[in-house]
């Protein structure tokens, strides 16, 4: 059995982030892909953050502006935190599950496709 139960679980819940973020899994985008996008509005104010997204033709800006204003919902509505104070604290991706498909080629052989995704999490904090 499981000892010092109570001990355990109240030192996890004061060791607890209390930052708002939001997490998108199983995009079906590659990681390396969205890693471009994210070192552009790392430590950039919310707002700031939202206006590069917004003017980037790339599929994976427009993933990661779904994950960044979900987070800044859940910030105002959860936390009761204003947009305006918030700054990208982190934004990280890695990579999910791959998809394996199959390609038939010449003289009976199958060459293999790998679809890849990635798992997106953002994570806002208070300018101080």
């Amino acid at each position: 059995m499981a000892k010092r139960v109570k001990e355990k679980t109240e030192k996890i819940r004061q060791t607890r982030d209390t930052r708002p973020y939001a997490k998108a899994e199983y995009v079906r985008i590659s990681s390396s892909k969205i890693d471009i996008v994210m070192d552009l509005i790392r430590n950039k104010p919310y707002f700031d953050a939202v206006a590069i997204l917004k003017n980037m033709p790339n599929k994976s800006a427009g993933l990661i502006l779904k994950v960044l204003e979900s987070a800044g919902a859940n910030a105002e509505n959860n936390k009761g935190l204003s947009k305006q104070d918030l700054y990208v604290a982190e934004v990280y991706s890695g990579q999910g599950p791959t998809y394996k498909r199959q390609n038939i080629r010449g003289r009976g052989r199958v060459d293999q496709i790998l679809k890849r995704t990635s798992n997106i999490t953002v994570i806002l904090d208070m300018v101080k």
